[in-house]
């Protein structure tokens, strides 16, 4: 139904909005870290003796202990301390590697850190014990408050290395935290530390998803009393709305290249997805069946869109070109199947499955349609693939909190807010 405002609803609306830009700007700022659990083990683990670096201590946080975390959480390393060597080794020649290999260590991480005003380089080496052939030599600098960050770099590059696959360390993840009537889009490192508010609303604040340059955030909020879809650059603050038609605005996805979003709008009938530019211009209906078209996420190809629609009786995820049209059913097992989401490499799928437990995050072999469900938990939502689409993030609980578990389900982490509820969990890419 359209509606017509006075001057003075102009007015009111526009100071509104304004108070909330405001708002949302003086919101910037440092939030609740988070803790993380984490349950189970990889196959095989790689035992890694780590030394703190030469002069870390100048930094405002330590290297070694930060790569050594990451390293541990992915429950894919064993790591062995080595700072009660004496001396300890800074150096590859400085290396006792019969030592280290009597602690159990297959390889050493060794470095130092040379502090210059408010920045420093630090020079670090990966060196195998059997043999002591250098295996990483890198050197990187940055400035001081950039620690953390120079951290998760160097636990990627060692994660890589060692593996094989490319770690996701150095990434940040959104989710929206609740506490009373506040709603807050937060963001933080993927280790849960560095958390900064980039919204606050009395509103509710939903489904975050990462820009592919991880750069801008799309978001619902309802600070105009219904769901619109915002698109934030989280440098400068700027915002804009992507999606504000008539009816319901809701579930923004990226495209691959970052210049168009499918959401999903109920301006015309029932719940069909379209396309839209990053900037809100040209809208692009692209379903026409069933009641409930919802939750759509491109493929890693951009060529597809896979969603969640109710056309056969039941939610269930279905596949459409990017052009619109038609849909292949994916899912068969179970009554329930919903939010798919493609992993980056394409080959399998993230979805919430209804078991005899409830709702549960589930893998599905993309070749075989074959579904593995990952948790023991029975209200699970909103999964989220890792860049390197080793883990899955998702959202559990009654009082939403956030959990994560391996595609192959053997480790199991739980990120612990000091409070509030946390929820809709969006995984980042790779920051380079």
């Amino acid at each position: 139904m359209p509606t017509f405002q006075t001057p003075l609803q102009r007015l009111t609306a526009w100071l509104f909005v304004a108070a909330a830009l405001l708002f949302t700007m003086m919101q910037a700022r440092a939030a609740d870290n988070m803790t993380i659990e984490v349950v189970g083990a990889g196959a095989s683990q790689y035992p890694i003796a780590i030394a703190p670096f030469q002069s870390e201590q100048t930094l405002p946080q330590g290297l070694t202990p930060v790569v050594a975390a990451d390293l541990t959480r992915s429950g894919l390393f064993k790591v062995i301390g080595a700072g009660d060597l004496a001396p300890v080794p800074y150096a590859p020649e400085q290396l006792n590697p019969a030592l280290l290999a009597g602690r159990g260590a297959q390889t050493a991480l060794i470095g130092s850190v040379v502090p210059n005003g408010d920045s420093f380089t630090v020079k670090f080496w990966l060196v195998d014990l059997s043999n002591k052939n250098v295996l990483l030599a890198h050197q990187l600098s940055a400035r001081v408050g950039q620690s953390r960050r120079v951290a998760h770099q160097i636990a990627d590059m060692v994660y890589q290395k060692l593996t094989g696959e490319p770690g996701a360390f150095n990434s940040r993840i959104a989710y929206v935290v609740k506490r009373g009537k506040r709603h807050e889009l937060q963001v933080s490192d993927a280790d849960g530390y560095s958390a900064q508010t980039v919204l606050a609303s009395n509103q509710p604040i939903m489904s975050p998803k990462w820009s592919p340059d991880g750069g801008r955030l799309a978001y619902v909020s309802f600070e105009e009393q219904k769901p619109i879809v915002y698109v934030q650059d989280l440098a400068s603050g700027k915002r804009w709305k992507a999606a504000a038609f008539k009816g319901s605005n809701s579930a923004p996805a990226w495209s691959p290249d970052g210049r168009q979003l499918a959401v999903v709008l109920t301006k015309d009938s029932g719940s069909q997805i379209y396309l839209v530019n990053a900037d809100g211009s040209n809208p692009r209906r692209l379903t026409n069946t069933g009641d409930i078209n919802t939750e759509p996420s491109f493929t890693p190809d951009g060529r597809s869109i896979v969603f969640t629609s109710d056309r056969g009786g039941s939610p269930q995820i279905y596949r459409m070109p990017v052009s619109g049209g038609g849909g292949e059913r994916l899912t068969f097992q179970g009554a329930y199947n919903a939010s798919g989401k493609v992993s980056p490499d394409g080959k399998s799928m993230a979805l919430i499955t209804r078991t005899g437990k409830g709702f549960q995050v589930a893998v599905m072999d993309m070749a075989s349609r074959q579904i593995q469900v990952l948790t023991d938990t029975g209200s699970d939502d909103s999964p989220s693939f890792a860049s390197n689409g080793r883990m899955i993030l998702y959202e559990t609980g009654a009082r939403g909190t956030l959990a994560a578990v391996s595609v192959d389900g053997r480790i199991k982490q739980r990120l612990k807010a000091q409070n509030g509820d946390v929820r809709q969990p969006a995984w980042g890419p790779l920051l380079r």
